[in-house]
């Protein structure tokens, strides 16, 4: 069983180069920030340049906000979209192929100062955001097929290592002294384009998901052979058979659809699984946090906020490297839980800092603190976790209908928190955080109750046992049994278990 658990190069270097949606993803979510004045100041010249009069206050302030929005709005139609590519082209494939959409957002915002036009910056930043709705899709799909059962949590964390290292590349990249400037804010947008082609070049030379060769496309000597590459050894037949048992299992249910997942009893508990576990990543205010971050040091009385940002930048790199670590051992169900817990002790102490810090003076550092405790905490569970898990609780039918779901609902999420914050910010004040402290407390009580853990655990028996509740939906309600038993007590097979 050791060659389940064994790290080959081949699989190393598919993760990585998949990774570079990822990074994709954060780089263009965290891009627009540091160049805010620079660019409304281009929206301005631009006006100007077309009216003969300055832009008004409130259509500047529209114009922004719809720079920003554009790029959820986006996400939310790739996210939905995720179905139609890997069904049809497979992972590897639609991973190359929706590049042409990054080189295209890429160079719509890169050219659009020069062209002096607002609307290929707007155009640009919808296009990209389709083109990160898909990777958020592809990404944890792909690298979840690849691996092997044993290190699944481990290489599904890399997913959002690689969204954290783009928001930090992007802040880096963003400061004045590199591409945050009036005359290079439009290659710090274009950046985008040289990451498009680099994965571009290497998605040839990694394998299609052996999953999809075999249960999708019934080539089973391709889908052997890639295993074989991916794990170092020539005995593959235990994966083999896993599929096989799941290609049959497929073949007895018809193809499923989005409402089926909703209809089914069979997928019903994993998909509103899947959602809350989405909604607990944006809920939680980590974005709230991350949008106003600079004006929080700000008010703490730091010196050079846009540093203190990068600080947290880098915090959040740390800690899902260190996830990365503690995923395969602690499990993502108790993960998730740590999270989520401490995510909310660390907002009731930034709720009374924030309250306080005008009438005691070292509130500010226990703000700070609070802050970056925040940022490692969220990236302990619900940071990485809520993206992998999702293609863990469904088999190969319904899972790429279920990412593309899970995705929408993560999507919409962030859509909602980035234009509602702001006004929630400005009716309750300091004591805005209250509003996380309540999702967090929610999240942290229904993934006590309704979440299993999956660590260890193959695809079909994770999908087995939701089906095994659902058929038993009725017994099991009659036996004295608490429901974290009921949801959490199926354990992983034995020979799973020894390969941990």
């Amino acid at each position: 069983m050791e060659g389940k658990k064994k790290v080959t190069c081949p699989l190393v270097c598919a993760v990585f180069v998949a990774v570079i949606g990822s990074i994709q993803y954060g780089y263009n979510t965290g891009v627009i920030n540091a160049p805010e004045e620079i660019i409304k100041s281009f929206f301005n010249e631009t006006w100007i340049e077309r009216t003969g009069e300055p832009i008004s206050k409130n259509l500047l302030t529209s114009l922004w906000s719809l720079s920003v929005a554009i790029f959820s709005v986006g996400g939310m139609i790739g996210s939905f979209s995720v179905g139609l590519f890997v069904n049809r082209f497979g992972r590897r494939n639609s991973m190359l192929l929706v590049n042409i959409l990054a080189i295209i957002g890429g160079t719509l915002m890169g050219f659009s100062k020069l062209a002096k036009a607002v609307e290929m910056l707007i155009v640009g930043r919808f296009i990209i955001g389709l083109f990160c709705g898909l990777c958020t899709g592809f990404v944890p799909m792909y690298i979840s097929e690849v691996s092997p059962t044993a290190l699944r949590g481990a290489f599904g964390t890399m997913n959002q290592l690689g969204v954290v290292v783009g928001i930090l590349v992007a802040q880096v990249f963003g400061l004045e002294v590199i591409m945050g400037t009036k005359m290079l804010w439009p290659l710090l947008l274009g950046f985008t384009i040289i990451l498009a082609i680099l994965q571009c070049a290497a998605l040839p030379f990694c394998p299609e998901s052996p999953r999809f060769l075999l249960i999708n496309k019934k080539e089973e000597e391709k889908a052997q052979a890639v295993l074989q590459k991916l794990r170092g050894t020539q005995d593959v037949s235990s994966d083999i058979q896993e599929m096989k048992e799941e290609s049959a299992k497929m073949s007895q249910e018809k193809k499923v659809t989005i409402p089926e997942l909703f209809r089914s009893p069979s997928y019903r508990q994993a998909i509103i699984i899947a959602i809350a576990l989405q909604l607990s990543q944006q809920l939680s205010g980590i974005n709230a946090v991350f949008y106003y971050s600079t004006g929080i040091f700000k008010d703490a009385g730091v010196q050079q906020p846009v540093y203190a940002t990068i600080g947290a930048g880098v915090v959040n790199t740390v800690f899902t490297v260190v996830s990365l670590f503690l995923v395969e051992r602690a499990g993502r169900r108790t993960l998730h839980l740590v999270g989520l817990g401490g995510m909310a002790v660390c907002a009731v102490f930034m709720t009374i800092a924030l309250v306080l810090q005008k009438t005691v003076a070292w509130m500010s550092y226990i703000s700070i603190i609070s802050i970056l405790a925040f940022v490692a905490l969220f990236e302990i569970g619900p940071g990485p976790i809520p993206w992998f898990i999702v293609s863990e609780l469904f088999s190969q039918g319904p899972r790429p209908a279920a990412v593309a779901v899970a995705g929408c609902s993560n999507w919409t999420s962030n859509f909602l928190v980035a234009m509602l914050f702001p006004y929630a910010a400005e009716y309750c004040g300091p004591y805005v955080f209250i509003i996380f402290i309540v999702f967090l407390v929610f999240f942290f009580i229904f993934t006590f109750f309704k979440v299993p853990e999956t660590k260890g655990r193959t695809f079909e028996d994770i999908s087995s046992g939701f089906e095994r509740r659902a058929v038993d939906g009725v017994a099991t309600a009659t036996v004295e049994k608490g429901p974290v038993m009921e949801m959490t007590s199926i354990q992983p097979t034995k020979d799973v278990a020894g390969d941990i």
